[in-house]
């Protein structure tokens, strides 16, 4: 059985590793607070996606990753940067569209691509970057690179040909990738039990040979936890490890606004998800446990802020991409 929950035991992390998670969820919630807070003024023009209530999934996965493995992902890829070490400063200033953003303001909120921090591609298609994750996993299996390529993607995902096409791949040349199903139960605006079969999700990774395992994705200890097992298993030459992480966004698909007007979701349910917040329960763990104290805490909301502020000050002050070479860098059949 793939369920975490039926198998858990009980670790004690080292302190430092959870207060580099909680800095990270930090860090990316209040990123995209500003994004919330400056987009009405409209200097952003491109669709952004935010993450807010998935935090703990891109901070405890990508505390486990070398710099030297790549990561991949999808429209809701801010939190997926920042964890894997992208510059908050070039994101924001791809996101204004300036030519100092990490893809020259080509791309924008929804085509992120850092290679400083092996961050390779990040696209909106729905499951567009999963076969790119497993190419790349078998460029680094046939140089001996050792290292490990991680998809992420949401659970519409699973109802695209191509995961399932990927997972056979990758399960027969037992490639090192690490997939990543953040179920937040919707796509745009329809629940999931519209969309699948009353089935699990990781019992579709299984059938295809791919270890699977299902956890709290609001819980960023067991997130870090499953997948510091995923990636031994991965690095040992054992081949793919499919993960999903069951969690919920608190804002609307696309948009800095909340949705509940919509219909498609109540407000009660909002408000449900929103008592699990993850970063109130690894900051209540801390200060339960002694690993940190309110001032402390306080002091990384202080730190986080000033290093946002310097973000939005670098990204407004830097200049568009010249008209006469607006093509550049954009490759068009």
């Amino acid at each position: 059985m793939g369920d975490y929950y039926n198998s858990k035991l009980v670790i004690r992390l080292d302190e430092s590793i959870l207060m580099h998670i909680y800095k990270m969820m930090v860090l990316i919630r209040r990123f995209e607070e500003k994004i919330i807070e400056l987009y009405p003024e409209q200097e952003m023009r491109c669709p952004v996606h935010l993450c807010i209530g998935h935090e703990a999934i891109p901070a405890g996965v990508c505390k486990n990753l070398n710099k030297d493995d790549v990561v991949f992902s999808n429209h809701r890829s801010h939190g997926h940067y920042i964890a894997k070490g992208g510059d908050i400063k070039r994101m924001l200033a791809e996101i204004y569209g300036k030519v100092t953003g990490c893809s020259k303001g080509r791309g924008g909120s929804m085509h992120l691509i850092d290679l400083s921090a092996n961050f390779l591609a990040s696209t909106p298609i729905v499951g567009g970057t999963i076969p790119l994750a497993a190419g790349a996993a078998l460029a680094s299996k046939m140089q001996n690179k050792g290292n490990v390529s991680v998809a992420f993607f949401g659970d519409a995902a699973v109802e695209e040909g191509v995961l399932h096409e990927t997972l056979n791949f990758a399960s027969l040349h037992k490639l090192p990738t690490l997939f990543v199903c953040e179920n937040n139960l919707y796509s745009t605006h329809t629940h999931i039990n519209e969309r699948q079969p009353a089935r699990e999700i990781i019992k579709v990774a299984e059938g295809h040979g791919v270890k699977a395992f299902r956890g709290d994705g609001n819980d960023a200890i067991e997130v870090y936890e499953i997948t510091k097992n995923a990636i031994n298993h991965i690095k040992s030459g054992n081949g793919p490890v499919f993960l999903e992480f069951l969690t919920y966004r608190f804002r609307e698909h696309c948009g800095p606004n909340e949705d509940a007007s919509l219909g498609y979701r109540t407000k009660e349910e909002i408000l449900e998800w929103t008592k699990n917040d993850p970063i109130k329960k690894l900051g209540s763990k801390l200060l339960d446990e002694k690993i940190a104290t309110n001032d402390e805490l306080e002091k990384i909301e202080y730190d986080t802020r000033i290093q946002i502020e310097e973000a939005v000050s670098f990204a407004k002050e830097s200049q568009f991409p010249e008209k006469d070479n607006i093509d550049k860098y954009v490759y068009s059949d």
